[in-house]
């Protein structure tokens, strides 16, 4: 397993999925151990959902969101190292991937430079919160791998349906980016201040590439598809959250609520479908776009290294639970290093979820330390 992973995350993308294959042919055919489950429902949600992100990218909806945290930077430049990265957080919130802030970046660079403000301070903090934005989204990858993980949690576990996940995630997220933005504010020398910086704009062409010309978004007119499909898609995660929220207006299915991971993903493929009727997207557009290439990855990854470690674990539970069960009731929260440590070698918040939640679920840390 190790050998798969450390391999696996220095090729990176789909290449950690495919070794997870071999991993698993190992485990089976050598080491005759009983295959595990690849976790069908996380890939499924993760295939919804990514089609629907998809979909808004290529029918020019995210340029609507892409404009509106524009214009609340130019109104507020001098703050632009507090609200750049919680604009970056925002769209990642809502898209559910870290990818749909490059266009972002080199707005950020423009307002932060053109008020004498070192660009290095929003960008870096821009660029993280893109990514912490990814635990506090209704729609990210690895938010619904972890609320269909935790819905298979041993019975007598405490229920953390998908509001309650986010309840946590949300707030914590906003507070992590705030800090950050406050961090950065300080972080370096002011512009005016910094011997090397106008050591290097004292040159005329060097001053020229610093400061270029202005990237914007707002010179952009759109259309009314635009608009109707970025509304399509914040509509569908705002029902997703109310039906997470109010459990007894889900229907019934054999007795008991219909699951929030199959609510997801019904409604992402319906806002995905509503966006090519309504705004006549070209379909073809989809499969394209950055956000449905990076979804399909995870997708690989998720596959490839859950069937590989849940094959491994489930053959091995009873010693793994006996070696670990001392520590997991005494020190809890030694498994949030574990993941850490996991997520850093696989290189994917929803690889390392699939690989270590449902082995911690099953030797008995609480889910909320999960959370």
């Amino acid at each position: 397993i190790l050998a798969c992973l450390f391999y696996g995350a220095r090729e990176g993308g789909v290449a950690l999925g495919l070794v997870g294959g071999i991993g698993v042919v190992l485990l089976v055919f050598a080491f005759r151990l009983p295959p595990g489950k690849p976790p069908v429902d996380v890939m499924l949600t993760i295939v919804a959902v990514v089609a629907a992100s998809a979909t808004l990218q290529a029918s020019g909806g995210l340029d609507v969101l892409l404009q509106l945290a524009e214009k609340i930077l130019r109104r507020n430049p001098k703050y632009v190292s507090i609200l750049a990265p919680f604009t970056t957080c925002t769209l990642t919130m809502l898209c559910g991937t870290g990818h749909v802030v490059y266009t972002m970046l080199p707005i950020i660079y423009d307002v932060a430079i053109k008020n004498d403000i070192r660009p290095e301070r929003p960008m870096a903090a821009s660029s993280i919160a893109s990514q912490m934005g990814i635990i506090a989204s209704p729609v990210s990858v690895a938010v619904v791998s972890l609320v269909a993980f935790l819905a298979k949690a041993p019975a007598g576990s405490p229920i953390i349906d998908f509001v309650t996940l986010l309840s946590v995630t949300i707030p914590s997220t906003l507070a992590g980016v705030l800090m950050i933005g406050i961090f950065s504010w300080f972080r370096g020398k002011d512009l005016d201040k910094d011997e090397a910086f106008q050591a290097l704009i004292a040159d005329p062409e060097s001053r020229k590439f610093v400061y270029g010309e202005s990237a914007t978004l707002l010179d952009k007119k759109l259309s009314t598809h635009q608009w109707t499909a970025m509304w399509i898609f914040v509509g569908a995660i705002a029902v997703v959250a109310v039906l997470g929220a109010f459990e007894p207006i889900r229907p019934l299915v054999a007795g008991k609520p219909l699951s929030m991971v199959l609510t997801i993903q019904m409604f992402m493929l319906m806002a995905g479908a509503f966006i090519i009727i309504f705004t006549q997207t070209n379909p073809m557009a989809i499969a394209k776009n950055e956000v449905f290439r990076a979804g399909m990855i995870a997708v690989v990854a998720v596959f490839g290294v859950a069937w590989m470690t849940d094959t491994v674990f489930e053959a091995n539970l009873p010693g793994i639970k006996s070696t670990l069960a001392g520590v997991v009731q005494t020190q809890p929260w030694t498994y949030a290093l574990a993941l850490l440590v996991v997520s850093k070698l696989v290189n994917s918040q929803a690889a390392a979820i699939a690989a270590m939640v449902p082995v911690a679920l099953s030797i008995g840390v609480p889910p909320g330390y999960v959370v």
